[in-house]
């Protein structure tokens, strides 16, 4: 399996180099879509001129990254191309290790399950096989490195590539059941972009479950592990922040960073939801609508980890997604992590009823962006409308996406418990509806 894995790189970072040699890279990194105001390149240049110079990179409103980020970069500016291709690289081959962990997983459940008798006797077909698990990890790598999105964001130089290293890198210690390592990268995770602090619950249930440690609210054994592995994650989090506090002498980060995060000021067009809504609503309405968008993003935390306790890989899966359409400055570098998360679940193909529809939204609507953009801002034949209208068609395409893998999930886990073939009472045939 390295070879292809290897052909697969050299391939992505051909495509990359060839890229940032070309035209498009300037026509790439001025995307809306690819990057925003939080990590355009743009801004981190800006940001190393204000550092060059004495002067605190969060002096006026243009840079909004973390101090790890351009402290990095200050030493690693001339090979920034070479950065961003080896951190996808990370990237793919992080994400392909921990699925090859997490099948062995799978499998190993299933088998225990089959002895227990935990499955109905005709659910063989929807039972995954090791043949069908084998190629699995290297089209995760294949759908990350080679998809336009994360090539776009790699070209555009968008440091939101080094954010889903570190969310990979994460979740990869998660799956091999490394506490330390996981809350680790979780905290540089939410140090990066605040909203990764929703994968707290699906990495703790995970590890619970590596553990063997019930998830009951009476249990003493859930309590003691949970608080361990908090303070874990807090003191990471508490370590890293202090270190960018030394790196600059001044807590001038905090509201430039995550003060943007939240407050959402640069009301800049991207593929989010915020920035229309922003712009057309009355400021002393702001403050409220606000904190409504934000909560979005952590209101289906709670709910989710109740219903996929014993799933936490694929409550991670939702989460990410959920944090990539609803967080207030997206791009299309968000989208590329869940989506490379989609052939894990190829065996819930089946049971999506939209997907073709779906896929086709996702695709019309990527290519209508530049063309509205185009019509609003240089033709003057359109205006922010249209914009905004592909925008909201775009995102609840990738919510209606979700929510089918979200029933198609439930479905296939019911089937595998109570049988294909439903009967009623009567002994007539029924069928499934969830509700």
């Amino acid at each position: 399996m390295a070879a292809p894995l290897v052909l697969v790189v050299l391939v992505a970072v051909t495509v990359r180099a060839v890229l940032y040699r070309s035209s498009l890279a300037a026509f790439i990194s001025e995307r809306v879509e690819v990057a925003s105001p939080l990590n355009a390149w743009k801004r981190v240049v800006e940001g190393l001129a204000l550092l060059d110079l004495g002067v605190s990179p969060y002096s006026g409103a243009i840079f909004h990254e973390t101090p790890l980020i351009i402290y990095l970069f200050h030493f690693l500016i001339e090979y920034a191309e070479l950065v961003f291709m080896i951190t996808d690289v990370l990237t793919a081959v992080a994400l392909y290790l921990a699925i090859q962990d997490f099948n062995k997983v799978v499998f190993k459940k299933q088998k225990l399950l089959i002895e227990l008798d935990k499955y109905a006797p005709d659910v063989a077909e929807l039972i995954q096989t090791p043949m069908e698990m084998h190629y699995i990890p290297l089209k995760v790598a294949l759908f990350y490195l080679l998809n336009p999105y994360t090539v776009m964001s790699c070209v555009a130089k968008s440091t939101c590539a080094i954010n889903n290293t570190v969310v990979a890198f994460f979740i990869l210690a998660t799956i091999k059941g490394s506490a330390f390592l996981s809350a680790v990268f979780l905290a540089l995770a939410t140090y990066q972009s605040l909203y990764p602090l929703t994968l707290f619950a699906p990495a703790l249930l995970y590890l619970l479950q590596r553990q063997f440690i019930p998830i009951k609210l009476k249990s003493k054994s859930f309590w003691l592990y949970t608080m361990q592995y908090a303070a874990l994650y807090l003191c990471s989090l508490v370590v890293i922040i202090c270190l960018s506090f030394f790196l600059l002498n001044s807590w001038d980060f905090i509201p430039s960073v995550y003060g943007f995060i939240l407050s959402v000021p640069d009301l800049t067009p991207n593929i989010g939801l915020f920035w229309y809504f922003f712009a057309e609503m009355f400021e002393h309405f702001s403050l409220f609508f606000v904190c409504v968008f934000q909560i979005n993003v952590f209101f289906y935390t709670i709910p989710l980890a109740i219903k996929l306790k014993e799933h936490p890989v694929f409550f991670m899966f939702v989460q990410i997604a959920i944090i990539s359409i609803f967080k207030s400055y997206p791009t299309v570098g968000d989208i590329a992590l869940y989506m490379a998360f989609l052939p894990v679940w190829s065996h819930l193909y089946r049971f999506l009823r939209n997907i073709f529809i779906l896929s086709c939204v996702l695709i019309v609507c990527s290519l209508l962006f530049p063309v509205l953009w185009h019509l609003w801002i240089y033709a003057g034949s359109a205006n922010s409308n249209f914009y905004y209208a592909i925008t909201l068609t775009f995102n609840i395409g990738q919510i209606l996406l979700i929510s089918d893998y979200f029933y198609a999930f439930l479905r296939r886990e019911y089937y595998l418990t109570h049988g294909l073939h439903l009967t009623r009472q009567d002994g007539t045939e029924a069928m499934l509806v969830l509700k």
